[in-house]
């Protein structure tokens, strides 16, 4: 079992930068490829971002490209999303998410869920 607890959430204007850290609770962590999802209200849950185990591979949603960035510490259980460039469209609230084999944008390849952090860019 693992469990993700995400924090760094908040209110930023737009253009502002926020960033969100996730802890995993379990040793193994370093062999979990971790992602980002976020939704927003009345929306589904999107991909936003995922790292592979390694850190060697990364992956992006075409609407944070060049404005996101994902990492990863193996040696503190920690995924991190650096946001930048921030739009009134990011809010949302943000899950972290550890999946059992390699990175992946669908959500159903991920098996465990963080509580989630919330988001809001003001405009």
């Amino acid at each position: 079992q693992v469990q993700l607890v995400e924090s760094g959430g908040g209110l930023v204007q737009a253009g502002g930068s926020l960033r969100l850290s996730c802890v995993a609770s379990r040793r193994t962590f370093r062999t979990n490829a971790m992602g980002w999802f976020r939704q927003a209200p009345g929306k589904e849950r999107e991909f936003v971002a995922a790292i592979d185990w390694s850190a060697f591979n990364t992956y992006y949603a075409d609407s944070v490209k060049g404005r996101f960035t994902i990492s990863r510490d193996n040696a503190k259980n920690t995924v991190t999303l650096q946001m930048n460039s921030l739009k009134a469209e990011d809010t949302a609230v943000y899950y972290c998410a550890a999946a059992l084999n390699g990175a992946a944008t669908e959500d159903s390849f991920y098996t465990y869920w963080g509580q989630g952090t919330q988001v809001t860019v003001s405009s």
